[in-house]
């Protein structure tokens, strides 16, 4: 049997951690914690247990390369406005992803690019 391989962590680099943690936590609540382990950072729990989630972590830079990874959120436009009061920004605005929903990217303090989307199987 061939299981598909999927996103299991993920890594938000940034050349200052702790605005980064403060972003984060104000704009989608996720809670952080420092971690005690040989390099610096900070362990990322986006939801509960029971709710399907990917955890991961921000920390500095290590290195140049990109992921965008893109955040479920109940209203891209409230958290649109969430964002900007936070100190990010969008950069993409909201689209329409046909029979998926709709999109924007946005950057966090730290200039990192994501993605929010917002389920409509009605989006055209």
């Amino acid at each position: 049997m061939f299981v598909v391989p999927r996103v299991i962590h993920f890594e938000i680099n940034a050349d200052n951690p702790e605005q980064a943690v403060t972003f984060y936590r104000k704009v989608f609540d996720w809670k952080m914690k420092k971690w005690e382990g040989p390099f610096d950072c900070w362990l990322v729990t986006t939801g509960e247990d029971k709710q399907p989630s990917t955890n991961g972590a921000i920390m500095h830079h290590m290195g140049k390369g990109t992921i965008y990874n893109t955040i479920d959120v109940p209203s891209v436009d409230k958290f649109l406005k969430k964002i900007v009061e936070a100190g990010g920004k969008a950069v993409q605005k909201k689209m329409a992803v046909p029979g998926a929903g709709y999109m924007a990217y946005c950057a966090d303090t730290e200039g990192n690019i994501f993605g929010i989307m917002e389920e409509d199987t009605s989006a055209r």
